[in-house]
């Protein structure tokens, strides 16, 4: 079995697929930023590590020794229109979501390449693929996600090293409920945020993403991208036939 570094495994898809690798004899890394938070998974390691402070990751990555697989999964999202968000908050978001993800990745490559093999697994979405309105902000960071997880893939196949993106649709976890808000009802795109609840499909549980990416880890023939649940197969096939003139509208909206 594998030994598994998951980066955000305090909650949500990252503390499932934890409690899923274990299940499946994976020796599992568990962090989080508040290492507290990660006590009661059935880790083998359980360490402190912030993917946006390079001396936490490390730190982290000297502690924790051999790792076959990365699950990059640390990551956050929030609501705002592309005319107003606050770019301190565009960088925060692209900070962990893709900068964080490519930190810990060139962390762990360097031992992967001089055993020649290892597998990088990130947690993306199926906004790394299209835009839901108010929420470009976290698309866009999943995009160039998207871009470095494609070239790492072509750049690392040689020394033995698989990439995989996962790409859930709308996860029934905390992460929308959590996810900060900049607009109010005095903004002209107010209207589109009560839309947005009644839009996103149905929602697929963490049980569900954990058990794909388990899966993943499993099976050495696994494809670079991994759409997860209906609702993500569906809006990538109409995105794939969509007009390329136009923008693509992924979710019902009056607007």
């Amino acid at each position: 079995m594998s030994r598994v570094l998951i980066t955000g495994a305090s909650r949500g898809i990252g503390r499932a697929t934890a409690i899923e690798l274990a299940r499946r004899g994976h020796e599992v890394i568990a962090t989080a930023r508040d290492v507290d938070a990660v006590a009661d998974i059935p880790a083998a390691v359980r360490l402190r590590l912030d993917v946006t402070d390079q001396a936490s990751v490390d730190a982290a990555i000297r502690e924790m020794g051999r790792v076959d697989v990365l699950l990059s999964n640390a990551g956050d999202t929030l609501r705002a229109p592309v005319e107003t968000v606050p770019l301190p908050e565009v960088a925060r978001i692209f900070e962990l979501n893709t900068f964080g993800a490519l930190r810990v990745a060139q962390a762990v490559l360097p031992g992967m390449r001089d055993r020649g093999f290892g597998r990088i697994v990130f947690v993306s979405s199926v906004q790394g693929r299209l835009v839901i309105p108010l929420i470009g902000t976290y698309a866009a960071s999943k995009w160039a996600l998207e871009a470095f997880a494609e070239a790492l893939a072509i750049e690392t196949r040689k020394f033995g090293i698989t990439v995989q993106l996962i790409e859930p649709g709308a996860v029934a976890s905390d992460g929308a409920a959590r996810a900060a808000v900049h607009l109010d009802e005095a903004s002209p795109y107010y209207p589109l945020l009560g839309q947005l609840a009644g839009s996103r499909g149905d929602l697929i549980g963490v049980d569900q993403v954990a058990r794909t990416i388990a899966d993943a880890i499993d099976d050495d023939e696994t494809p670079l991208r991994i759409p997860v649940g209906a609702t993500a197969t569906g809006q990538l096939a109409a995105r794939k036939v969509a007009p390329e003139d136009e923008p693509f509208v992924a979710v019902p909206l009056e607007w």
